[in-house]
């Protein structure tokens, strides 16, 4: 009789494969608070990759790390039109405090452009202050009706970069640098993720920004993931907050700002994008474990040579786990650690003693090889290398290959079933994009024919992206 799959087949129930996954693979549990969620010690590790490698990359941008408050004075949000009206259904609001009514209710952070810019009049003289560049690593609560984990929580983690420029352009220039050399650079380079960079409609912006951009990446079952934003606010924040300079000239002047987020979302998009039905496979850029080095079997000569390598492996730089649990069947060790997608297993027995080899499993190609062991150390920085491509590879052809282009919303609403559409911006339109909600199907972003991010909305030869989405 055949065993059952460990995990639900993905293309039996996707949803149900994501949770199985996130379960089996100990990366989180659902908090006791309905859309909260427990990050579980693996889970985290990979979040905190995720954050070491993100932060380098906003430090390299000019940004330094500050800390704001959770609690914001509701009459803080109230003062940006767009903005309230764009958070107010997912705002979670304290009224009491220490036992009594609170003079003005506090709002949980959801984002915090409002009480980063009353800072921001404080701290802003005059030209010499900008450009003003800060970033937090901070929670976020966002009250949340359909919850799932990592994709959609009512609490979560992320960064969020504000700025403040003496310039229009420079505000735009520098969201704009975020949104290629920080965030598409790590997506690339170190998730390996495929993303499109795109410019977001008046419709889907932020509320409160001038303009949005986004990366929209495509997960295995065709939906979209916005993996992260980056937003030109323009002044209407520091008009809202009097955020003022005095520019060389001598006049008053209100500055011109940014701000840009990437959050625990990320972990979801890892999911989806590179999972398969036998667990994860983490990037081994990214991961924290790239090698784990088995102990086939409890023999003292066995356990010293996996400790040796271990060893020696380290010394060379990579980021290596050892598994010498031989109470635990190894079968069920090897289950785990593929769950887990550790990009490399290399396992030892007192066979592979003898032979002078050890076995060596790639998560992400699949498959396994005897190597010998004297070769080891200097083949591991290029298989981990060639296996980091080839996730790169599989994500952008599978876009390619389920991305259509259409010239109707009928055709667009068809090819979103299986993955993405591209459809001219003006044969849709605001009404297009209207017509295609009701069909659960959006606008992930409009790209320039030649595949760049537009200079503006109505730009000759806009293309939209259109898919359901996350």
């Amino acid at each position: 009789m055949a065993k059952a799959p460990v995990l639900t087949p993905r293309a039996d129930d996707f949803p149900r494969w994501y949770q199985d996954l996130i379960n089996k693979a100990e990366l989180a549990d659902n908090g006791p608070v309905r859309g909260t969620m427990v990050i579980r010690p693996y889970g985290y590790g990979l979040w905190e990759r995720m954050q070491r490698e993100m932060d380098a990359r906003i430090k390299e941008a000019g940004a330094q790390n500050a800390y704001f408050p959770l609690l914001i004075p509701q009459s803080y949000l109230t003062r940006e039109a767009e903005h309230v009206e764009g958070f107010a259904p997912e705002l979670a609001v304290v009224t009491h405090g220490g036992g009594k009514e609170l003079e003005e209710p506090v709002v949980v952070r959801p984002t915090s452009e409002t009480i980063v810019n009353a800072s921001f009049a404080k701290w802003v003289q005059s030209y010499r202050d900008l450009p003003l560049l800060v970033n937090q690593w901070a929670n976020v609560v966002r009250w949340e009706m359909r919850p799932r984990v990592f994709l959609r929580t009512t609490e979560f983690l992320w960064q969020e970069g504000h700025t403040a420029h003496a310039t229009y352009e420079d505000a735009r220039d520098y969201a704009a640098y975020i949104h290629e050399k920080v965030y598409a650079d790590f997506m690339v380079n170190v998730l390996g993720i495929d993303v499109v960079l795109g410019r977001k409609t008046p419709g889907e912006r932020f509320a409160g920004a001038v303009n949005t951009l986004t990366l929209e990446a495509m997960m295995g079952d065709g939906k979209a993931l916005q993996m992260g934003t980056s937003h030109e606010l323009g002044q209407n924040f520091a008009k809202a907050f009097n955020t003022r300079y005095l520019s060389r000239e001598g006049r008053e002047e209100l500055v011109w700002q940014t701000s840009w987020g990437s959050s625990t979302r990320m972990v979801g998009g890892l999911i989806m994008s590179h999972g398969d039905d036998s667990g994860l496979r983490v990037p081994p850029r990214l991961a924290p474990v790239q090698v784990v080095v088995l102990a086939i079997k409890g023999d003292d000569a066995v356990l010293a040579k996996v400790r040796e390598l271990a060893d020696r492996l380290k010394a060379a730089g990579v980021r290596v786990q050892v598994d010498d649990r031989t109470d635990i069947p190894f079968g069920r060790r090897a289950v785990d650690w593929e769950l887990k997608g550790i990009p490399v297993r290399i396992e030892v027995g007192p066979r592979d003693l003898e032979n002078g080899t050890v076995m060596l499993a790639r998560r992400i190609p699949g498959g396994k090889e005897p190597v010998a062991v004297d070769a080891l150390v200097q083949l591991l920085p290029t298989v981990l290398e060639e296996d980091q491509a080839l996730l790169l590879t599989q994500s952008r052809e599978r876009r390619e290959s389920r991305t259509s282009e259409v010239s109707t919303i009928e055709e667009a609403v068809e090819a979103a079933g299986t993955g993405w559409a591209r459809i001219p911006w003006a044969a849709l339109g605001e009404e297009g994009e209207a017509e295609l909600a009701a069909h659960a199907v959006t606008v992930r972003c409009l790209v320039a024919e030649d595949g760049s991010v537009p200079g503006t909305d109505d730009a000759p030869g806009n293309v939209a992206v259109v898919a359901r989405a996350y």
